[in-house]
């Protein structure tokens, strides 16, 4: 069936771009100096500058009104982009040309989960940059079009205390999910397994009923690739290796949080799979399932609890443009089940998106549609609520 006019499209994964002055304006003055700063290179390029390096803006990032012939890894700079990157009163406009109503966005610079911050030397910087960043989401990004932009933060990981702390600050300011790194050992950190280190973080999240968002790459592994870096040797695989199986990171999450014992010890623990796409869901809780039939009474995992109905209380799959995962709906569960646009990264269909979905959910009736292209987005967020 077509999508109906009157169901509204909430997309839970699109990017921000952050402008120059997002730190700028927020951070101490003891801190500007090292605090990230756009510079222009001498050869014409916008980079971000923090504690000493350069970061370039890739190119992927922002490619929004350009035809795929024109995409490219270089770096960009703003007036390469349309102002819907970095603009919100622009990035409404945009979703309205897109048939959009609401939208998360995650952050560009900092990384999806926060990881430049994670790796910084100056830790007390790294932690007003961390806030600084929520709020710019929180009193200008989303302060533009509160019914329309929806509250993302971002976290200390380095330190659950301050993460814990943060999560209490930013969910009393309407923040509706933390972005969290989808594999946290590549970055130095515990893994979901450590049984006393993140469990203050994990009760802080529960508290607020805030879900976690584990976006691909956000823990800063792609097999083969170093992230936000393009290939440089001849012999070394196309990046279209990494964007064609983003998937396969998110598998390794899934049965990482499903055999980690947390989601036991946290029942109102909540995960979304962002930009992980969903057609590999089935196939992978199936052999979650034969695995733990088999192999559950050596191992240390749980007895018990098996994976797939762990997978189906606390975990939501997302996806941008995935017919096959959409066929394959009833095994995933249509509750959990979300929309993404991406915009303006390279995967998105802007500004064809309300189209392309629609053809993904030809087949979906009026209700499992409306489902997944806005009331699972609702409820899991709190969005249209006062809480």
């Amino acid at each position: 069936m077509p999508l109906q006019d009157w169901m509204k499209i909430i997309s839970v994964d699109d990017h921000v771009i952050e402008h120059p002055r997002v730190w700028c304006d927020r951070l101490p003055e003891r801190h500007r100096e090292q605090g990230p700063q756009i510079i222009e290179t001498d050869t014409g390029q916008h980079v971000w500058r923090y504690e000493g390096q350069l970061y370039p803006q890739i190119g992927l990032n922002a490619v929004a009104g350009k035809p795929p012939s024109e995409y490219g890894m270089e770096p960009v700079r703003y007036d390469q982009m349309i102002p819907g990157c970095y603009d919100p009163v622009e990035r409404v406009k945009d979703m309205d040309i897109d048939g959009v109503e609401a939208a998360l966005s995650f952050p560009s610079f900092p990384g999806f989960g926060g990881g430049v911050f994670q790796r910084a030397q100056d830790k007390d910087l790294a932690l007003a940059c961390v806030r600084a960043w929520n709020d710019f989401q929180i009193d200008e990004w989303c302060a533009t079009a509160p019914d329309r932009l929806i509250p993302l933060g971002i976290l200390p990981t380095w330190d659950p205390h301050l993460a814990a702390a943060e999560v209490e600050r930013i969910a009393e300011r309407g923040t509706r999910a933390v972005s969290f790194p989808d594999s946290p050992v590549p970055l130095g950190l515990p893994s979901f397994h450590h049984k006393t280190h993140w469990e203050v973080l994990w009760d802080a999240l529960e508290a607020a009923d805030m879900p976690l968002c584990l976006h691909f790459g956000s823990g800063g592994y792609v097999p083969g690739f170093s992230v936000g870096a393009p290939p440089s040797a001849e012999d070394t695989a196309p990046f279209a290796v990494a964007i064609a199986t983003f998937s396969t990171n998110l598998m390794w999450t899934t049965a990482d949080l499903v055999f980690s014992g947390m989601l036991q010890r946290h029942p109102k623990l909540k995960f979304m799979l962002s930009e992980g796409g969903i057609g590999w869901i089935p196939y992978l809780l199936e052999r979650l399932d034969y695995t733990w039939e088999r192999h559950r009474w050596y191992q240390k995992i749980s007895r018990d609890d098996r994976p797939s109905d762990l997978f189906r209380r606390h975990i939501w799959g997302c996806f941008i443009d995935d017919v096959h995962g959409v066929n394959s709906r009833d095994l995933i569960g249509i509750d959990r089940i979300l929309i993404e646009v991406d915009y303006p990264h390279s995967d998105s269909n802007w500004p064809n998106s309300r189209k392309r979905i629609a053809e993904n959910l030809v087949e979906v009736s009026d209700a499992d549609a409306h489902r997944i292209v806005e009331l699972n987005a609702r409820e899991l967020l709190h969005f249209g609520d006062t809480r």
